[in-house]
């Protein structure tokens, strides 16, 4: 006695990624830029409770994508990798888009205060390479810039010399910028400052 078959037998199915989907994930991680993160700093604390103390880690992290957007966040748990993990995503939340000259440096000098930490942040030529230490470093590598010399002079705490520099990159603006401010040209904008700079010569 033959057996009847149980079920159809199915059509062939379309190749992962044509349609639906799995495509528009693909295309989604391909279109997002690979970030870089760098651990500025971690520290342990402790909270005191009716049993003793409870120690967890509370990191600092900064995230960039190495074409002039950068961010920094905190984070805090029990454990060290779940407390970087918290401070990487608040960092991708906050991320500001620096503008950058020839893709390696500033357009000016800044300067940025944040509590007691004091920083001053100027554009470099090139070949000069990243002069700073410390938590700005880990900002400028991550951020793509090439060329820039800083200097904190106020407190060596990482979380103010960290937010003190957010500042002053919070006030680079390019020539693009100032010219649609102001209602101008760019070409009127360099002018005047290529006129002024020969001027002080």
């Amino acid at each position: 006695m033959a057996r009847t078959p149980t079920s159809a037998p199915r059509s062939p199915r379309a190749p992962r990624g044509e349609f639906g989907r799995d495509r528009g994930e693909r295309d989604r991680n391909s279109e997002e830029p690979e970030l870089l993160d760098k651990l500025v700093h971690i520290n342990r604390v402790a909270k005191v409770v009716k049993g003793g103390r409870r120690f967890s880690f509370a990191a600092l992290v900064v995230v960039g994508d190495g074409r002039g957007r950068v961010g920094y966040g905190t984070g805090k748990a029990r454990e060290v990798p779940e407390a970087i993990r918290k401070a990487t995503e608040t960092a991708k939340k906050t991320m500001i888009r620096v503008p950058l000259r020839e893709g390696r440096t500033l357009h000016h000098d800044v300067n940025g205060r944040f509590g007691a930490g004091k920083v001053v942040v100027r554009a470099a030529p090139p070949g000069t390479g990243i002069i700073c230490g410390g938590p700005m470093r880990a900002i400028f590598e991550t951020m793509g810039v090439q060329d820039v010399v800083a200097k904190s002079i106020g407190s060596a705490n990482a979380h103010n010399m960290i937010k003190a520099t957010f500042e002053a990159l919070g006030n680079c603006m390019s020539p693009r910028g100032i010219a649609a401010k102001r209602g101008m040209k760019v070409g009127e904008i360099v002018s005047r400052r290529t006129g002024a700079a020969s001027g002080r010569e």
